[in-house]
C-alpha cells in the first residue's frame, strides 16, 4: 500500500491569524477548528460485509489491506455520488458512471468539468472488481484503489488537486465521522486521498452483476425463446449449421469479457505508429500494443450505447456491420476479426440474445448500508 504524502500543517498556518482572539476562543478553535478535534468518542466497530458472489464466477480478489465493511462501502457510495471531489463541485464519479446506464454515461466521449471533452467514453463499472488485468481502457493501473486516485487530478475530468479535495473532506460536517466509522481515524486531519480511494474501491467491488435472464437460464430458472437460443448459438459458434460470429472468443461468459486488450480493427492506419490513440501501447511502450484496448463486458450492453472506447458506433447494428466487413487490417489486429457472413435475421437473433444480458435489478442498484443517495441522478 502506498503511504500518504506529508502535507504542510494547514491548521498551524491559519492559527497565526487568530493571535488577537480571546483565550477561550482559541481553545475552542484548537479543539474543533481545522478538523483537529478528537473523534475517539465516535464508535469504531466496522461491520464486515460478505460479498455475494455467483458460484460460476472466479472469486474476487479483495486486498487484505482493504476488506469490505458496511461502513467503508457506505462511505464509498457517498463519495461516488458527491461532486465535492471536483474542482468546482460540479462533477461526481456518478456523473460519468450512471447506474441506470449500467454505470456509463450514454456519451461517445465523456465530458469533464467546464464542458471539457475527454478522449474516450466512460467504461461500465459492472463487475469491475473482477478486472485483475488492468483498469481504464488502456490498463494503466492494476487496482481500484489506484484507479480512484486519477480522475480527481486529471485536468479533463475533475481538474482538482488531492490537497484541495482532502481539505474539503476534513472540513465537512459529515465526512470526518464517516471516515472515523469506516477506517478508525482519530482526527479529521487524518483523512487523506488513500482512505478516500479505499472507500471508493470498496463501493465499486459491490457492483456485481449476475441476475440477468441469461443467468437465470444458466441456473435452470428460465428458458430462452427460439430467437434468443439461436442468437446464443451464433454468439458462441455453437452450431455448424449456423454462421460464425467469433463473438465468444473475446466475450467469454460469465463476465462476457476476457479482460484482455486487443486491436479489433476499428482504426485504419498505415503503420502501428499511426494510431491517434495508442491505447495499451502508450502504457507499455511496445509498438505492438498500439491500438489495443480492453475488451468491455457485454453485460447490460443494451444500456451502454454508444460502443467502442471512443463511442464511434451508435448502435449494435453498426457494431455488427463493422465485424461483418472484417474491419481494418493492421499487423496486430486480432485474428478473430475477419469477414463474417451474418444475415439480417442473424443480427436480429444476436440482439435477442444480447438482450438477455440485461439485469434490470442491477440498474436500480443500492449499495449495502446505502446512505440514501439519489442514484437516479435526476
Amino acid at each position: 500500500m502506498m503511504k500518504p504524502i506529508a502535507f504542510p500543517d494547514v491548521c498551524a498556518v491559519e492559527t497565526q491569524h487568530f493571535a488577537s482572539l480571546p483565550v477561550v476562543a482559541l481553545l475552542i478553535i484548537g479543539i474543533w477548528g481545522c478538523g483537529s478535534g478528537d473523534l475517539g468518542h465516535i464508535p469504531y466497530a466496522p461491520m464486515p460485509y460478505k460479498l455475494e458472489e455467483p458460484a460460476n464466477f472466479v472469486k474476487m480478489q479483495i486486498p487484505a489491506h482493504n476488506p469490505l465493511t458496511q461502513e467503508g462501502i457506505a462511505l464509498g457510495e457517498r463519495l461516488f455520488f458527491d461532486p465535492i471531489l471536483s474542482t468546482d463541485s460540479s462533477l461526481s464519479c456518478a456523473s460519468c458512471h450512471i447506474p441506470a446506464l449500467a454505470f456509463t454515461d450514454g456519451k461517445a466521449l465523456s465530458v469533464g468539468v467546464g464542458g471539457r471533452t475527454l478522449r474516450r467514453s466512460a467504461p461500465s463499472l459492472i463487475n469491475v472488481g473482477y478486472h485483475y488485468k488492468g483498469l481504464f481502457w488502456d490498463g494503466r493501473v492494476q487496482s481500484l484503489e489506484m484507479q480512484a486516485l486519477m480522475p480527481v487530478v486529471d485536468h479533463r475530468e475533475m481538474d482538482n488537486s488531492w490537497e484541495v479535495a482532502e481539505e474539503r473532506l476534513r472540513r465537512h460536517d459529515d465526512y470526518p465521522i464517516l471516515f472515523r466509522r469506516a477506517f478508525g481515524i482519530r482526527r479529521a486531519s487524518d483523512i487523506d486521498r488513500y482512505l478516500a480511494a479505499k472507500a471508493l474501491a470498496q463501493f465499486e467491488r459491490t457492483l456485481v452483476n449476475h441476475n440477468s435472464k441469461f443467468d437465470r437460464v444458466q441456473r435452470g430458472e428460465a428458458k430462452f425463446t427460439a430467437a434468443e437460443k439461436r442468437g446464443w448459438q451464433i454468439f458462441f459458434d455453437d452450431s455448424q449449421e449456423l454462421p460464425t460470429s467469433e463473438c465468444g472468443h473475446c466475450h467469454i461468459d460469465p463476465l462476457f469479457t476476457t479482460l484482455g486488450f486487443f486491436n479489433n480493427g476499428i482504426e485504419q492506419v498505415s503503420t502501428l505508429g499511426d494510431f491517434r490513440d495508442k491505447g495499451l501501447g502508450a502504457v507499455t511502450g511496445h509498438i505492438s500494443d498500439n491500438g489495443k484496448f480492453r475488451t468491455p463486458t457485454l453485460r447490460n450492453i443494451m444500456l451502454t450505447a454508444p460502443y467502442m472506447h471512443d463511442g464511434r458506433f451508435a448502435t449494435l447494428d453498426e457494431v455488427f456491420d463493422h465485424y461483418i466487413s472484417g474491419g481494418h487490417f493492421a499487423d496486430n489486429v486480432n485474428p478473430n476479426v475477419r469477414k463474417l457472413r451474418l444475415r439480417e435475421q442473424d443480427k436480429k437473433d444476436l440482439v435477442a440474445f444480447l438482450q438477455t444480458l440485461t439485469d434490470s435489478t442491477f440498474v436500480n442498484y443500492r449499495a449495502p448500508g446505502s446512505s440514501g443517495a439519489d442514484l437516479s441522478l435526476h
